[in-house]
């Protein structure tokens, strides 16, 4: 008895693996944000709730190990939404100095210049009303945050989650808007 449970256990497992595998490997939804278009993999979730400021939001499910969704939010601002080394400073700033590691990269998705901030430590996480500037340090963290310069604005993309999460997504977030970690250089503002 226990070990047939055992093996229809085992088996469920990995037949949960290979469905998300599966999931990532499936054409991805075409999602059009004004002038950037995004190809976000089907097991990233769509928030229907609209959030201040926001162009959209994806919930992305744990990685193995992890107990939250991570988040993608998806950002463009009249004006251009602040300098590339403002943004990179307050990203970074995002985090407790003690034990931060970071890496800033930059490429080229076909003619538009981005830039990668890679951020892992405890995230101070903005809780309550923007307005109130709240935060919660959450240890373990990771965010990818982009700036993208399209012809047509300025677009930034920020996850952030639990680490495990947001690195297994490093790459479907830059296959997303045309980027390539392969082709990124680092930046040295």
């Amino acid at each position: 008895m226990f070990r047939t449970t055992l093996t229809v256990w085992l088996s469920l497992a990995v037949m949960q693996v290979i469905v998300y595998a599966d999931d990532v490997s499936k054409t991805p939804t075409e999602v059009k944000l004004r002038a950037l278009t995004l190809k976000i993999p089907k097991h990233w979730r769509q928030d229907s709730a609209r959030k201040p400021l926001r162009l959209a939001t994806f919930h992305i499910p744990p990685a193995k190990g992890d107990k939250e969704q991570a988040e993608l939010a998806v950002y463009n601002f009249p004006g251009g939404g602040g300098s590339v080394e403002a943004n990179i400073g307050r990203w970074v700033g995002q985090f407790e100095s003690k034990g931060r590691k970071q890496k800033i990269t930059s490429g080229n998705a076909g003619d538009s210049p981005y830039y990668v901030v890679e951020v892992s430590g405890t995230y101070n996480k903005p809780v309550g009303p923007p307005i109130r500037r709240q935060t919660k340090p959450v240890e373990g963290s990771r965010m990818l945050a982009v700036i993208l310069q399209l012809e047509q604005g300025v677009y930034f993309l920020k996850m952030t989650g639990e680490d495990e999460t947001v690195k297994a997504q490093a790459k479907a977030l830059r296959k997303s808007f045309g980027g390539s970690l392969e082709d990124e250089q680092e930046h040295k503002g």
